[in-house]
């Protein structure tokens, strides 16, 4: 059992099970009934997507020192008791079956995922082995 960090809209892996889409907005342009079929999430999670404002600040960020910042306020929102305790579900959750969660984000590395898996890995998740890219 595993967790998977994704890119929502991307091909579903074989027993993946279900996909959460923890992003602020629902994708654009694509009907509500069409959500899990189009492969973007079977269940729309905003709680662990950063808000507005921080999500701004990632978006804008480019150089380490931007970056940082967002990491760093991003970080304090998911400390919050009720963001705290979702990781710590999706954790206990990733022992007993399969699930993914995930973003719009092309590159992981300069996405909140990538510190989401962190999070939930220093949570205790069981997460899968992100694949190597290729030089």
């Amino acid at each position: 059992m595993v967790v998977r960090v994704i890119r929502l809209g991307t091909p579903r892996a074989e027993d993946e099970g279900l996909r959460l889409g923890t992003v602020r907005r629902p994708p654009r342009g694509v009907p509500r009934t069409e959500f899990a079929s189009q492969n973007w999430y079977d269940v729309w999670f905003p709680n662990l997507a950063p808000s507005a404002d921080t999500m701004k600040l990632g978006q804008e960020a480019t150089t380490p020192a931007q970056w940082s910042a967002f990491v760093r306020k991003y970080r304090a929102e998911m400390a919050t008791p009720e963001n705290s305790h979702a990781i710590t579900l999706l954790a206990a959750l990733s022992h007993q079956t399969n699930f993914s969660v995930g973003c719009y984000c092309e590159q992981e590395a300069h996405c909140h995922r990538s510190v989401l898996r962190e999070l939930l890995a220093s949570a205790g998740a069981r997460l899968e082995v992100p694949p190597r890219v290729q030089p």
